[in-house]
């Protein structure tokens, strides 16, 4: 099981904006340890909850599925620069996942995933 750190680094003022243009506190992120491999799967414990975050490049594009214990909540998300992964608490996950370019703003790919391309998660949900 990953374990999590704080990600603080990412922007010097302290927040990330979103494509839909929210401003999120970056220290209210967690950054999810990530190799660069075209297909991978791990487990981090997030509020109480174990999730399990599966990665596939492929031609068009990374995607990801998150599963709750046994139960598959989303497959095949698209993962875009700075967009929400899950975007609904009824999904089923204790918050939401982004990514996010450290050196611009393109799309994640397996190339940089772990370093140029960091995945954040926010524990909006969380009560």
């Amino acid at each position: 099981m990953s374990s999590l750190s704080q990600q603080t680094s990412l922007v010097s003022s302290g927040f990330i904006t979103t494509a839909q243009g929210s401003l999120v506190p970056a220290s209210s992120l967690l950054t999810v340890p990530l190799s660069g491999l075209p297909a991978q799967t791990l487990k981090v414990s997030l509020s109480g909850t174990l999730v399990q975050i599966t990665l596939r490049q492929r031609s068009t594009g990374l995607y990801a599925d998150f599963d709750a214990s046994t139960t598959r909540l989303l497959s095949g998300v698209l993962c875009q620069d700075r967009t929400w992964l899950v975007r609904d608490a009824a999904i089923g996950l204790p918050g939401d996942f982004l990514f996010a370019d450290t050196q611009g703003q393109q799309d994640p790919d397996t190339t940089g995933l772990g370093s140029r391309f960091l995945l954040l998660y926010a524990p909006i949900w969380s009560s």
